[in-house]
């Protein structure tokens, strides 16, 4: 599949920000099933971007505005580009592992698992025979049935407990809940940011989407879509890891100065003709 992706945030900063530094997570990699043909990022401002690799491996671009310019009353951040994908089943290869699967059993205070997850993940895990995949195949399924979707935003510091207990959330509190479940029966799982293509519409927001990711012996790592009750196929395209949502968020960045900061989000996948410039 081709996709055309464009994603595009602008912050508004009231009083001016007199500095800003964003990280930007927002450039797709290029793996087995997965081949980026264009990408561009475009700021509303005149200035440069650093370019590096995170810990995870992650393309990250740096933007810094210092006290001493001009303050910034807003700033867009504008990315568009064209991946082409194929379904491999979920199954992740290609890509450069910086951390052996073990380093992914490390929990965050997004994704610790609570005394009634333990228990509904080992309950699951009985059934599954013990089996790795069975496992991961009926959490998923549980999991769907358990929450609901909402279209209302929680908050970034919604916590795994928080949703599971609520039996509710987005996208991230979703995977955050896979992950916990996981890592408790000593799966290594890791969160992942990226988008998905919705031919008549799909389920959740039109802003961005994200999965997990959970490591089976001797198939290797495997994509599981918790919102949609599904392995990752040619409509998902990858662009970064973490151990959770803040360490694969799109974009993260701090402002000096103090006064309030307002962000908008506004996502387009669209499937790209064969012959689409």
């Amino acid at each position: 599949m081709r996709l055309r992706i464009s994603h595009e945030t602008t912050f508004a900063y009231d009083p001016p920000a007199p500095g800003v530094i964003q990280v930007l997570r927002l450039t797709p990699g290029n793996h087995d099933g997965q081949y980026v043909a264009d990408w561009n990022i475009d700021l509303s401002v005149d200035t440069k971007l650093d370019m590096q690799h995170d810990a995870f491996g992650n393309v990250t671009h740096v933007f810094t505005h210092m006290p001493g310019g001009t303050p910034l009353e807003s700033l867009t951040v504008q990315v568009s580009g064209l991946v082409e994908t194929q379904d491999t089943g979920g199954v992740l290869k290609g890509t450069v592992e910086r951390f052996p699967p073990g380093f992914f059993l490390r929990t965050t205070p997004l994704t610790e698992a609570s005394a009634e997850m333990r228990t509904f993940t080992r309950d699951l895990q009985t059934k599954a025979d013990s089996d790795t995949l069975r496992f991961l195949h009926t959490l998923l399924t549980q999991l769907g049935a358990r929450m609901t979707l909402t279209t209302d935003p929680t908050s970034p510091g919604t916590t795994a407990i928080d949703a599971f207990e609520a039996r509710r959330g987005v996208y991230q509190d979703y995977a955050h809940v896979f992950a916990a479940c996981a890592r408790a029966v000593h799966i290594p799982t890791r969160y992942v940011s990226g988008h998905l293509y919705r031919p008549n519409g799909g389920t959740g927001p039109n802003a961005g989407h994200g999965w997990t990711e959970a490591y089976v012996p001797d198939l290797g790592w495997v994509g599981f879509d918790p919102v949609n009750g599904i392995c990752t196929t040619d409509a998902h395209a990858r662009i970064a890891i973490g151990l959770d949502y803040l360490g694969a968020a799109p974009v993260r960045g701090t402002r000096y100065g103090g006064g309030s900061e307002t962000a908008s989000v506004a996502v387009t996948v669209a499937q790209a003709g064969r012959h689409s410039q």
